[in-house]
């Protein structure tokens, strides 16, 4: 996916300080699909010359299943350890593809002593299009096609993000259509506070399910996700449908990747 001289440690051993410290996560590194958002992700910031680096083998979880599945004890360690190799390395800006990953970097590592610049990928995206560091082609593969987003809990319940994702949407030739509860209504995919690990409490509708029934009834041909925990959850919703050669779910990331 990157070569060992974007490892950190290879970095340091020819006295070379990255601008940013891309934080891959264990979706982006272990997941099948979320490495195609990793990967994707990695092609863009390739494509326009950004100088970043990776831990590799020296990235642990970032302890945030751990913690939101009630085990303190757990995420400590896991924080701790991560603490002490990120600032052993001096690491000053992380940009991450996941906000659970974006969320504990950014709003509970500084109580253990882990001070960082944390940007989500849709963020910084946005600012390198503002900056006209990544030029989009016209007409391009979603040239006319309706987009949805769906917003994820921790980048925008917990942390505010909203417009940085659809700015990014915005520079591409689709049309962005809401879905009827967006931004602060809107639903959670299922698997956020650790509930990806378990099984489903009782009810009558599984939560992904309902929510991507909401996407579809937007006639959108492409839902645009910021989370490799929701875009599993999506397009499992979107193949229990049997729509998959219909709607496509796509990270922000790839649809940058695919219109550069």
């Amino acid at each position: 996916m990157v070569g060992n001289s974007r490892l950190m440690s290879q970095m340091q051993v020819q006295n070379k300080t990255p601008e940013i410290l891309f934080w891959v996560g264990c979706a982006g590194s272990f997941d099948q699909r979320a490495q195609k958002i990793t990967r994707s992700f990695a092609l863009i910031l390739d494509k326009i010359n950004i100088d970043y680096a990776i831990l590799g083998p020296e990235e642990c979880c970032t302890g945030d299943p751990a913690r939101r599945s009630g085990n303190e004890f757990l995420f400590q360690m896991m924080a701790y350890q991560n603490i002490q190799t990120l600032n052993t390395y001096n690491i000053k800006k992380i940009v991450t593809t996941c906000p659970h990953c974006f969320n504990t970097l950014k709003n509970e590592y500084p109580e253990l002593g882990g001070n960082y610049e944390v940007v989500h990928h849709a963020t910084y995206l946005q600012q390198l299009i503002d900056e006209k560091k990544i030029t989009l082609k016209e007409g391009g593969n979603f040239s006319g096609k309706k987009i949805t987003f769906h917003d994820s809990c921790y980048l925008g319940r917990a942390n505010n993000i909203y417009e940085a994702p659809r700015a990014v949407l915005s520079a591409l030739d689709g049309e962005l259509v809401e879905m009827k509860r967006c931004k602060k209504n809107g639903l959670c995919c299922g698997a956020g506070g650790a509930q990806m690990f378990k099984e489903d409490e009782p009810g009558n509708k599984r939560i992904n399910i309902e929510r991507v029934d909401e996407a579809v009834n937007t006639n959108a041909q492409v839902i645009a996700t910021s989370c490799p925990f929701c875009n599993t959850m999506m397009t499992d919703g979107i193949k229990n449908l049997e729509k998959e050669n219909s709607i496509e779910v796509l990270d922000i990331a790839e649809l940058i990747a695919r219109s550069l």
